[in-house]
């Protein structure tokens, strides 16, 4: 193999892929490497884990065609050292070498025929739709912050991708909160996949300003994210999520309007006092002067309490883990909130006013 290629393009290749590659346990000593590949017109560089393969496709002047697979982070903190000109790549054997102007540096490799093989889609069979990055960055970033930890229970580990309606839907929930949000509209297939969070922090993060479109294909047991010269594709988790429209309470006594930033404030000055009692805050709504307050009482700090106006039709006390809530607010898009609950021991829904498409819900603590 021998190839050549500008550094900067290469360099920003390796930084996506290595990710990837970094990622992997103790396990296949070859998966810590970087697989690369020259063929057409083309550099291709993939890493995978077993769970998660990321590919990205590179232009590049390819001399001699052929593979190797070489230290995914070596190859790649070397080429970012590099100056920007052309560089070129240099198979012999089990080892590459990398040259360009005086730099010149032999990597010791190991053969691709020992490279895992990679996951494949049928892209004609699978499910398939297009969404607007922007779209798609703030739509993940809202759900992804109510998804588990607990690997005991694989299938809160991951965002759920369900239509309902005929609208594509994602949702996440870790037991102690949800988050749901209307994803794609007009979608005519059936899809019910709980893909891994890993994978979608993945995507996130290989998201550049000259991307404007994400294609996702969806196929049985995997999901592939094509973004520009990248695909990301990943297993996706096989359980059984939750029937979770049922959590969502139909109805809700005290529904109150509030200004997110005023709430937002009070929420973070009172998790300061409430860091003893595991981020514990008290909220309560009373209809007698038409005023909402956030507190938070620590025996050894003291206590905080503050104050706004709302518009309340009926009183009401919940207690609520004030980390859930700041991630709730800060999730929610618009300047003002509804914040809906029915009694203390009942879940908190908050929403956008305006826009519908966003449902957060909080479980109460027992006060």
């Amino acid at each position: 193999m021998k190839v050549e290629v500008l550094q900067d393009r290469l360099a920003k290749a390796l930084s996506v892929v290595s990710r990837v590659a970094a990622s992997t346990k103790a396990g296949l000593p070859i998966l810590s490497n970087v697989l690369l590949r020259a063929e057409g017109k083309q550099l291709t560089l993939t890493a995978t884990n077993l769970e998660l393969a990321t590919v990205e496709y590179v232009n590049a002047k390819v001399i001699k065609e052929g593979t190797i697979t070489v230290p995914a982070r070596l190859l790649a903190d070397f080429i970012s050292n590099l100056p920007k000109e052309t560089i070129t790549l240099d198979v012999d054997g089990e080892k590459l070498t990398v040259s360009a102007g005086k730099y010149k540096s032999t990597i010791n490799g190991i053969l691709a025929d020992d490279y895992p093989e990679l996951p494949t889609i049928d892209e004609k069979e699978a499910v398939t739709f297009r969404i607007p990055v922007e779209i798609f960055k703030e739509a993940v970033n809202q759900v992804i912050i109510a998804a588990s930890n607990d690997t005991t229970r694989p299938a809160l580990t991951g965002v759920f991708f369900n239509t309902f309606e005929g609208s594509l839907y994602i949702a996440a929930t870790d037991g102690y909160r949800l988050a749901d949000k209307k994803f794609v509209e007009n979608v005519k297939s059936e899809i019910k996949a709980i893909i891994p969070t890993a994978a979608l922090r993945e995507v996130l993060s290989s998201l550049s300003d000259s991307i404007e479109e994400i294609e996702v294909m969806i196929i049985d047991s995997q999901i592939r994210f094509r973004l520009g010269e990248i695909e990301v594709t990943s297993k996706l988790i096989d359980a059984s999520f939750p029937d979770y429209r049922l959590l969502i309470p139909k109805d809700n006594n005290a529904e109150i309007i509030l200004n997110k930033a005023e709430l937002l404030r009070m929420t973070k000055v009172a998790a300061l006092f409430a860091r003893e009692s595991n981020g514990s805050i008290v909220c309560e709504a009373k209809d007698t002067d038409n005023s909402f307050s956030v507190s938070a009482v620590a025996s050894e700090l003291g206590e905080n309490s503050a104050l706004m106006e709302a518009d309340v039709k009926e009183s009401g006390k919940v207690t609520l883990n004030s980390k859930y809530l700041l991630d709730a607010l800060n999730a929610a898009t618009e300047d003002e909130i509804s914040f809906c609950f029915s009694g203390k021991l009942s879940p908190v829904v908050i929403k956008n006013v305006k826009n519908n498409d966003y449902t957060h819900i909080i479980m109460p603590l027992k006060s």
